[in-house]
């Protein structure tokens, strides 16, 4: 139950991000990590779960994202808080398998239209993950007290990415996307969606992106350098212009 506990942590994360493309290798990154006490925490034990939490998020990235070592020119292209935290929860939702599992759930309400679609209360979450069911064929059992701690874990992180307003409010709308996540949740759905990718494009339904939304979307991603429509046997097909990802080193030169 990370999240309970760690929630995005932007700043730590993008700290660490900037240190393992120093250092090259986790070995050196967590040396440097606690030798400098970047983990900011009173305590050896609070600093290494957050030093492990986001570890794994960057070592477990799936190869649709881009690669930890590009992370920190990704994150000085962005041009707000808000556009850092949408680039790293796409990290936590890749890592962690209940942030996810809810996650899916939303995005399936979210392409069905469904009246709930932005309804992050403590009860809506709950009667989400009293459906999950592990490999081994248990479910999620967890005290009342834990599972609140998450969901209040979960709604932070909603904050961040500006799917929920403030602190009081837990019925949300759809995020505003900066280019950067933008540029990122595309090469994500093109990465990870195969030949249909479009269709459901999982990092525009990661962010909460409404289906309503797609075409306003896919038009703004074709006017920037890194992506075009082509035409592929007669019919118009949105593609990166190079390598997925290559936009990075551009701006990363700039």
């Amino acid at each position: 139950m990370d999240l309970t506990m760690c929630g995005l942590l932007v700043q730590r994360a993008t700290e660490l991000a900037r240190l393992y493309e120093e250092c090259g290798n986790w070995n050196d990154v967590e040396e440097r990590w606690f030798r400098e006490r970047l983990s900011n925490r009173s305590t050896r034990g609070s600093s290494r779960k957050i030093y492990r939490v986001l570890t794994s998020r960057f070592k477990n990235a799936p190869s649709e994202l881009p690669n930890p070592t590009d992370l920190p020119a990704v994150l000085d292209a962005c041009a707000t808080t808000r556009d850092t935290a949408q680039v790293l929860y796409l990290y936590l939702a890749a890592d962690d398998a209940l942030v996810r599992y809810v996650v899916h759930e939303y995005a399936r309400r979210i392409e069905a239209d469904h009246s709930d679609a932005f309804d992050f209360s403590d009860e809506t979450l709950a009667s989400i993950l009293d459906r999950l069911k592990y490999d081994d064929g248990t479910s999620f059992d967890y005290a009342d007290s834990t599972t609140e701690r998450w969901c209040e874990g979960f709604r932070s992180v909603m904050r961040e990415i500006d799917a929920l307003e403030d602190q009081q409010a837990v019925v949300g709308a759809p995020p505003s996307l900066g280019d950067v996540p933008l540029l990122v949740s595309m090469g994500y759905s093109y990465e990870a969606g195969g030949e249909e990718w479009f269709d459901s494009p999982t990092g525009l339904l990661y962010l909460f992106q409404p289906t309503g939304r797609w075409d306003e979307l896919y038009d703004r991603v074709a006017g920037t350098d890194a992506w075009e429509f082509v035409e592929l046997h007669g019919e118009l097909q949105l593609r990166p212009t190079d390598e997925t990802y290559s936009w990075v080193d551009r701006k990363g030169g700039e």
